[in-house]
């Protein structure tokens, strides 16, 4: 009796199924994960499921190469056309977490520098271990994108060698549809036409990119050394100003949307409006207006730069130009007009050697400014105890030479573990008096709990830092005080939404009504709250303006 095909034939049959499924099931993946590479959009925003509802003319283009090299040469191609899609794919990942902090994505050229920013920010939050995790898992996910694609990419070429026919026959649908599409402007999704060539488009613009960064230096170069201000003579400098104590406040983050948006507008509005009305009891006048910030999100040092050396510096290869040239900026104008001139930078917690070309005479930063309460993660101190700091070591010492002082105010700089309470100035002393408030509950992960608590949270600390200047003003300013109080830049846009712009409010105050007259020339409005119609200049306008003004 036959009872089946004999046992060596029974056996064959069932592995050679099982691996031709494997097989196909590997291609099918291998086709998807390609796709999915040459589709995926740069912006986090943009991902959907009409991102990929597309046809992507690099694919198109890759197949017909690969039917017409020999074998040899279509898995030599295959292998680099894998590596250099892995690439792009890294480069859309750096694009994503860019636009995601500073609204804008990531350039190639000058942009490596705040690896090392986000690496600081990134240890305030989780320390050395945190950091060197993140690293390694950064380094772990680049490498793994570049080994499966370069391993999808080759699978799909051996299935297009292997099955000609079909691949040629499925070009001669794709590209004649692709070709229509791309004349008719099809789009399933408004503004996502089906003809991609979005990969494409993207390498070049890259490629634009870094030749216009390489030019830009030399460029950028010659333009610091044309500086109006450079051969002036001392006692030609500022001297409208001559006996005033100049505080320039840099508040962490502080920009256009906290003023304007109409969830955080009327609170921080009304911290403004009543910061208004008690400098008018005190004798005080406010003049304000916007800057445009050279960045957002983040790049503080950018917006400083921009504003004390009226040059644009928006990148960190500007930066890096600048501070290695003899340019003068506010702060070293005052200090050859014979201020004292220094710097309270509590986010500074290393050296800082950019401050000699600044022209500050003394830095205090988060090791010297006597600070020992509570550990507030990236915001080493609360901006009141910086501001106790200020007339501590500096304006409160009898016979002060007139001062200038730049100060950087970081209670307001994200993630916002702690907004403190706003003390009584006799009580702040060396900063213990924090640790009751630090005991209490604190918002840690704070990215884990939603855009309205990221809101709400940024609110806050930019009400505690624009309350602790009004009280400042109130308890420690005199006829001699002339406060410049902006914002550096935008906060990221989880806070503001996209297109937000990236201006920042600007804010004069003083006693003194040479100042308010001089000022009013600028057109700037009455008060320390910002029409939405309120002049805007871009922040590198401000150094010669201020000059010019304060000269006569």
């Amino acid at each position: 009796m036959n009872l089946g095909p004999p046992a060596d034939v029974r056996q064959d049959v069932h592995p050679q199924a099982s691996s031709s499924w494997r097989h196909r099931v590997l291609a099918v993946t291998a086709f998807l994960l390609v796709l999915f590479a040459l589709l995926v959009p740069n912006e986090i925003g943009a991902i959907g499921p009409g991102a990929f509802v597309r046809i992507p003319v690099e694919g198109l283009l890759g197949v017909a190469l690969l039917l017409v090299l020999p074998a040899r040469w279509a898995r030599v191609t295959a292998t680099v056309a894998g590596l250099l899609l892995g690439l792009l794919v890294i480069l859309k990942a750096f694009d994503m977490g860019f636009s995601t902090v500073l609204a804008r994505p990531f350039d190639p050229v000058v942009d490596w520098g705040l690896v090392g920013s986000g690496l600081d920010f990134l240890k305030g939050q989780s320390g050395t271990i945190g950091v060197v995790a993140a690293v390694a898992a950064a380094a772990l996910a680049a490498a793994a994108v570049l080994v499966v694609l370069v391993a999808a990419v080759r699978c799909v070429a051996r299935v297009v060698v292997r099955r000609r026919v079909a691949s040629t026959r499925a070009l001669a649908v794709l590209v004649p549809l692709w070709i229509v599409c791309s004349l008719l402007g099809v789009q399933v999704v408004p503004g996502v036409p089906v003809a991609s060539e979005s990969a494409t488009a993207l390498a070049y613009d890259r490629a634009v990119q870094v030749g216009a960064g390489l030019a830009d230096q030399q460029a950028f170069a010659a333009q610091v050394d044309v500086d109006a201000f450079r051969t002036t003579a001392p006692e030609e400098l500022l001297t409208a100003l001559r006996g005033k104590d100049v505080v320039l406040a840099f508040v962490e983050s502080y920009g256009r949307s906290a003023v304007a948006d109409p969830e955080m507008g009327p609170q921080v509005g009304a911290v403004l409006d009543d910061g208004t009305r008690r400098f008018t009891a005190a004798g005080f006048g406010a003049r304000s207006a916007f800057l445009t910030s050279p960045t957002a999100g983040g790049g503080s040092w950018l917006a400083h730069a921009t504003f004390l050396s009226g040059m644009w510096v928006d990148n960190q290869q500007r930066y890096r130009t600048l501070v290695e040239s003899k340019r003068t900026t506010l702060t070293s104008a005052f200090r050859r007009a014979d201020w004292r001139t220094v710097a309270l930078m509590p986010g500074t917690t290393g050296d800082w050697p950019e401050a000699e070309f600044y022209g500050h005479d003394t830095v205090y930063d988060a090791r010297t400014l006597g600070y020992h309460g509570p550990e507030l993660g990236w915001a080493t101190t609360p901006d009141q105890f910086t501001l106790a700091a200020l007339q501590r070591l500096e304006r409160g010492k009898p016979g002060h030479p007139p001062l200038m002082a730049e100060l950087a105010f970081v209670t307001s700089h994200a993630p916002w573990p702690l907004v403190p309470p706003l003390l009584s100035w006799d009580e702040i002393g060396d900063g213990t008096v924090y640790n009751a408030a630090a005991e209490g509950p604190r918002d840690d992960a704070i990215f884990s709990k939603g855009a309205d608590h990221v809101r709400t949270q940024y609110r806050r600390s930019v009400e505690y830092s624009l309350q602790s200047l009004v009280s400042y003003v109130e308890n420690f300013g005199d006829d001699n005080l002339v406060l410049v109080l902006l914002g550096d830049h935008q906060p990221a846009p989880i806070i503001t939404g996209d297109g937000a712009g990236r201006d920042v409010p600007i804010t004069i105050v003083t006693r003194d009504q040479d100042v308010l007259q001089r000022v009013g020339g600028w057109g700037w409005q009455d008060g320390m709250r910002p029409a939405l119609d309120a002049p805007v200049w871009r922040m590198d306008a401000f150094r010669d303006r201020f000059l010019t003004t304060f000269a006569r």
